[in-house]
């Protein structure tokens, strides 16, 4: 085994590498927007009326959410419109605005809010989508981020992944926190703490359990859990090293690594951990399974021919075929696209290891990140942007890249070391 393969599958037996720098206290996530994309579509969000005022208004979020997703040039306006007020058109298309946000906030009695919000169009009368929600106080920003998925869709066809959620893996002190915050880095809510290394959380299909790796009993063991109450279960605890889960896009199954016959290969598993099943019987190290969204592809890293590459397998385990290009002397951690289209990993490249993105139709190719050691690369559910983690100054943070790379933005958390990034699916 190469000399980085080795090093690389030393964080499924000891893992403390992974999360050893960076300073004791652990600091808010915070976003800095450092590129945006061409062709970005003007618009402007009036504050809402009834709306609280500063950055945690309602309209701010909205306002935040387009700025830093780089398709929208936000036209600034502090104009509260009333709900049923007539849009001066011609007015706001001279400010430069293609279109206008007007929202209204009603505030119950009952610690429930209802948001009623308009996007409307400058250029032709009418309005080109509204949205009325009804939910807890507590849970407004996740009505103001649904606002913003629904502008984001009506502009640009694409579903808006602001009201999903990202899950990862901080260290501050001794301590290991599995978290999951909303996707612009707010509303942390820590799932498990431990003081031994916890690794490779995976998001159930439906959006309402983790599976994840702990070490907690002093070995790595695959454990699923329920968000909403928290109960877990062990799914697989077998001699060795369990681990790298990875969910079947149905939720009744994951892919595991395990060494329980001495070298690394890829099992499958109910999602109990019951009516295991051997998929691959290599020499080498098999690990990192993922599945294709269509549930018949496994991908997974190999070092089998000689240093660690994407491979890729049908779902019985046979057709296993290399993903990766000749030329390349390592790539691992393989993520897919929701629509199947799209594979990115980890290269190293010269000293750095850098994430690429792979057209699983045409075979290209490209680099998404160009510097500084890049790991853990995940896919949005929308297939537009990717989260990984960077390591940079000495303590790693978590990047976020549109595809199509002119749009990044980073979740950093300034006193804490953030990885192993996964972000979660679409859920109602």
């Amino acid at each position: 085994m190469s000399p980085h393969m080795k090093r690389y599958f030393l964080q499924f037996v000891a893992l403390t590498f992974l999360l050893a720098t960076g300073s004791d206290a652990l600091a808010q996530l915070k976003i800095e927007v450092t590129g945006v994309g061409s062709d970005q579509i003007p618009i402007s969000v009036a504050s809402f009326v009834g709306d609280l005022p500063g950055d945690q208004s309602l309209s701010a979020i909205v306002r935040a959410d387009l700025a830093r997703s780089g398709m929208f040039r936000i036209v600034d306006s502090n104009e509260v419109i009333p709900e049923n007020a007539t849009l001066d058109a011609a007015t706001w298309k001279a400010r430069g605005a293609d279109a206008v946000v007007t929202g209204v906030v009603y505030r119950g009695t009952d610690g429930r809010i209802e948001i009623r919000y308009r996007l409307r169009d400058t250029t032709k009368p009418g309005d080109i989508s509204q949205l009325n929600i009804k939910i807890q106080s507590r849970f407004s920003r996740k009505a103001a981020h649904q606002v913003a998925d629904d502008v984001f869709q009506a502009l640009t066809g694409l579903r808006g992944v602001f009201a999903t959620r990202i899950a990862y893996v901080s260290k501050s002190g001794g301590e290991y926190r599995l978290e999951i915050a909303d996707a612009d880095g707010e509303n942390q809510i820590p799932v498990l703490r431990s003081p031994e290394p916890i690794i490779s959380p995976s998001w159930s299909p439906d959006g309402k359990k983790l599976a994840y790796v702990s070490f907690e009993s002093k070995k790595a063991i695959i454990y699923v859990q329920e968000l909403d109450t928290g109960r877990r279960i062990p799914v697989a605890n077998y001699k060795g090293n369990n681990s790298a889960p990875a969910w079947s896009p149905d939720g009744q199954k994951l892919a595991v690594a395990l060494s329980r016959d001495e070298l690394t290969q890829i099992f499958l598993i109910n999602a109990d951990g019951s009516d295991i099943k051997r998929l691959t019987k290599s020499s080498g190290i098999d690990t990192e399974p993922c599945f294709s969204p269509d549930g018949q592809t496994i991908f997974f890293t190999s070092d089998r021919g000689g240093s660690p590459q994407i491979y890729r397998m049908s779902i019985d385990g046979s057709d296993v075929r290399r993903v990766t290009p000749a030329g390349n002397d390592y790539s691992i951690s393989p993520s897919v696209s929701a629509d199947g289209k799209m594979l990115t990993y980890v290269a190293k490249r010269g000293r750095n290891y850098q994430i690429q993105l792979h057209d699983l139709v045409t075979g290209t190719e490209r680099p998404l990140s160009t510097a500084g050691n890049d790991e853990s690369p995940s896919f949005a559910p929308n297939g537009r942007y990717v989260v990984y983690s960077s390591n940079s100054g000495g303590k790693s943070g978590l990047t976020v890249m549109s595809i199509e790379g002119n749009t990044s933005y980073s979740l950093n958390a300034k006193a804490s070391n953030i990885r192993e990034p996964a972000w979660g699916p679409f859920t109602k």
